[in-house]
């Protein structure tokens, strides 16, 4: 049975045969009658062939001839005309109000009243009657109890934070210039606090003892930071002092407190340099405190004014200062205003609200229950447990015994827990800061001085008791 191949015509015989071989073979593999072969054939045309396979090898019958390709090209032939062109226009005519009531009032219909019952045709279903078996327009049908809506008061500007106390290190850095290069790691350490320098040379002493190194002299390092330590206090104190002055109308209280408590040092009254800052820092604190004082009055009575009862009772029990006087007028507008909001239908939410506001205020006896609600929620039977110490009267109302315990304290406004990056490992211990051993004389030698470890900062602040919260 013969098979078409494509093969590859390699030379011509004087005969008129022609070799070939299978298309990219490498030697001849026949011969051909060159008779069928097409006019014009050449050494190198590849051709398609009938082929037959037997004994002998491959004999090639005839050629295959390619399919031509016919390129269509179909055209639109236009035909045109004698006559001349009209374009063509459309205009809707616009519809008037009037068209739409003549067709309502077409007499072919009938009054819709006169088209029977619904019952009586078949393609609605039956509707009961207005009156029986639905409420009519005038009625509604009968609903449960409304929850109470709540509508929050208008906002009221808030009065721009306080500024903190930021102390700058001019003094200190002069008078650590005065004192010997061997001696400044002392002086630093001796900002932090006696107790500091105590408990940094005991660290080294016993390291150089783990050692078998001689340790260094105590009496000796504590007494050189005893008298360094009165220069570095007023240098400390004379940058904080500055800094507040700069800021003494936007400081915050705080601070300025910690400033004033700091004067009562005795180094630092005896000391020249900061006897004027003294006086000016106390008059401030005066004018200063006076000042919080009437803008915490103002901003109680602003928020009470416009209802805004819980902020109110937040800002009576953050005075400006410890043992401020809570006028009475305005102590019993706050009181009133708060048993108004104690009532029956307020919320839960409402409830725990003002009972954690007025709990901790100078008003807190004289507020009372206007209604007690029907149903007691377990968030409010929690709170009136908790502020039970505090609010007897309420306590009782709720039918819970004021324990004898601690008071409680405010709750704190919870932050979602933020994920902080891991600390990296320390780095390890360099020899070269590593304290050595001197001899136990008098006078501590400069290598002594210079290898306790300091980690002080570059700013310290005298810690004082008399403090107070935000008034915001």
């Amino acid at each position: 049975m013969p098979r078409r191949i494509e093969i590859e015509l390699t030379s011509s015989r004087p005969d008129g045969t022609w070799t070939w071989r299978a298309a990219g073979a490498r030697e001849p593999k026949g011969v051909l009658d060159g008779t069928i072969l097409p006019s014009g054939s050449k050494t190198g045309d590849v051709i398609k062939v009938e082929a037959e396979a037997d004994i002998d090898g491959m004999t090639i019958i005839g050629v295959v001839q390619a399919r031509v390709k016919v390129t269509k090209i179909e055209t639109i032939a236009l035909i045109g005309q004698d006559k001349p062109f009209e374009p063509v226009t459309q205009q809707l005519a616009r519809k008037n109000r009037g068209e739409r009531g003549e067709r309502r009032d077409r007499g072919d219909r009938g009054d819709r009243r006169d088209r029977g019952e619904r019952g009586e045709r078949g393609d609605r279903r039956e509707r009961a009657p207005r009156g029986e078996g639905r409420p009519g327009d005038g009625e509604r049908r009968e609903r449960g109890p409304r929850r109470p809506r709540f509508e929050a008061p208008p906002e009221l500007p808030q009065r721009p934070k306080a500024k903190r106390l930021r102390a700058n290190n001019a003094h200190r850095k002069a008078v650590l210039s005065e004192i010997p290069e061997n001696q400044r790691p002392i002086a630093e350490l001796a900002l932090q606090g006696m107790q500091t320098v105590r408990q940094r040379l005991k660290e080294a002493n016993a390291a150089l003892a783990a050692e078998g190194k001689p340790t260094m002299p105590e009496q000796s390092v504590l007494q050189m930071a005893e008298n360094l330590l009165p220069r570095l206090r007023v240098a400390d104190w004379l940058d904080r002092a500055e800094a507040a002055k700069r800021d003494l109308a936007q400081l915050d209280l705080r601070d300025l407190r910690s400033i004033v408590a700091a004067a009562n040092d005795a180094v630092i009254e005896r000391s020249e340099a900061c006897r004027d800052l003294i006086v000016e820092m106390k008059a401030g604190l005066v004018a200063r405190t006076e000042e919080e004082y009437q803008n915490w009055l103002a901003d109680i009575d602003a928020n009470l004014g416009v209802g805004r009862i819980v902020r109110a009772l937040k800002l009576a029990g953050q005075p400006p200062k410890a043992g401020a006087i809570f006028p009475v007028d305005l102590g019993r507008r706050l009181a009133e205003a708060a048993t108004a909001n104690l009532t029956a239908d307020a919320l839960t939410d409402r409830w725990v609200a003002v009972l954690e506001a007025v709990a901790f205020t100078p008003v807190r006896t004289q507020v009372g229950i206007t209604s007690k609600p029907a149903t007691v929620p377990a968030e409010l039977t929690k709170t009136v447990e908790r502020l039970a110490s505090l609010l007897p009267q309420i306590a009782t109302a709720f039918g819970v015994e004021a324990g004898s315990g601690h008071a409680p304290k405010p709750l704190r406004p919870t932050r979602p827990a933020k994920k902080l990056p891991p600390r990296p490992p320390s780095p390890p211990a360099v020899s070269g800061n590593e304290p050595t051993a001197t001899p136990a004389t008098a006078d501590v030698p400069a290598e002594a001085a210079s290898d306790v470890t300091v980690e002080a900062t570059e700013s310290t602040e005298t810690p004082t008791s008399d403090t107070a919260p935000d008034a915001d």
